[in-house]
């Protein structure tokens, strides 16, 4: 028979899927300031530099309960029948700026307009690199297909564009604009172009089985992000530092980032407007095929 302590505490731990990105910092200053710790429940952070299509396979086989990522993968799995999580909570109320890049020397494209029917570079099918390649080719009004080579991660994303020997060979990737912009600077890739998501950003999900079975966890663990939030936005200073020193930007970008970006006040909504406005958006890029019943969609866990 399992002691109640140790069912107890299973009960109050999550495994939370995160992008480690700047994006992530209130998530670390909720922990680092005992945040959680004060609402009782337990974080077991696991990274997924690859992105949001890989947070949603891992919900899928339940090695994570929650998963934070991108507004666009996460609509467009539900849209496309994927029950194995609902979103719980909007954590990022700004849109995305995702930069379009290619190859340092293609000297062949030089914008985003070279584009059409090109071969692009994704992370994963259903990410958010593979969802924003068709609301770009909605806005421009193409009628030529892309081609897609998943790529997996950011790395091999910036490898496919410059032909690199062992790499599948594309010809533009999308990514986060301050992800990117090292690598701009250092000159490994060249931008020609970028698009802005017609939604807020980021929003938290939970494996339906987690929902059922760890609601008051949940609930806690929102709670936190909301003071995580709160503390970050009263400061910058530390988390410019954070975002230096344990992320890979440097203090100067983490700055310009910060006046870009809006975190929500309360975590535990989900306007269904964003949602109805996110589906038909896909509707209309070929995403999707039908119309959003936000019932589908979002679960309320506070």
């Amino acid at each position: 028979m399992i002691p109640t302590r140790i069912l107890k505490m299973a009960a109050n731990t999550l495994k939370v899927g995160y992008v480690p990105e700047h994006f992530s910092t209130p998530l670390f200053f909720a922990r680092d300031h005992g945040f959680y710790a004060k609402n009782n429940v337990e974080i077991e952070f696991l990274p997924f530099p690859s992105g949001s299509g890989h947070l949603i396979q891992s919900l899928q086989d339940k090695s994570i309960d929650v998963a934070i990522g991108l507004t666009e993968a996460f609509v467009a799995g539900v849209g496309k029948g994927f029950d194995w999580y609902k979103l719980v909570g909007t954590y990022v109320q700004s849109p995305l700026c995702w930069a379009i890049s290619t190859g340092i020397n293609r000297s062949d494209i030089t914008s985003e307009d070279d584009l059409e029917g090109k071969s692009i570079g994704i992370s994963r099918i259903g990410s958010g690199s593979h969802v924003m390649s068709f609301v770009l080719a909605t806005q421009k009004g193409w009628t030529k297909e892309f081609n897609f080579e998943i790529q997996d991660n950011f790395k091999n994303l910036r490898a496919g564009v410059n032909h690199e020997d062992g790499f599948k060979p594309t010809d533009a990737f999308m990514w986060e604009i301050f992800t990117t912009k090292k690598y701009y600077d250092n000159k490994e890739i060249k931008n020609i172009g970028r698009i802005y998501t017609p939604w807020p950003s980021w929003v938290i999900t939970a494996g339906t089985d987690v929902i059922d079975t760890k609601k008051e966890a949940l609930a806690n663990f929102l709670k936190s992000i909301n003071e995580g939030i709160a503390y970050f936005n009263a400061h910058h200073d530390e988390a410019v530092e954070h975002i230096s020193t344990n992320l890979d930007y440097s203090a100067e970008d983490a700055r310009a980032w910060l006046k870009t970006v809006t975190f929500v006040d309360d975590v535990t909504k989900v306007d269904p407007a964003v949602v109805q406005k996110t589906v038909s958006i896909l509707k209309s890029a070929g995403v999707l095929t039908e119309a959003a019943d936000s019932k589908k969609y979002v679960v309320s866990v506070v």
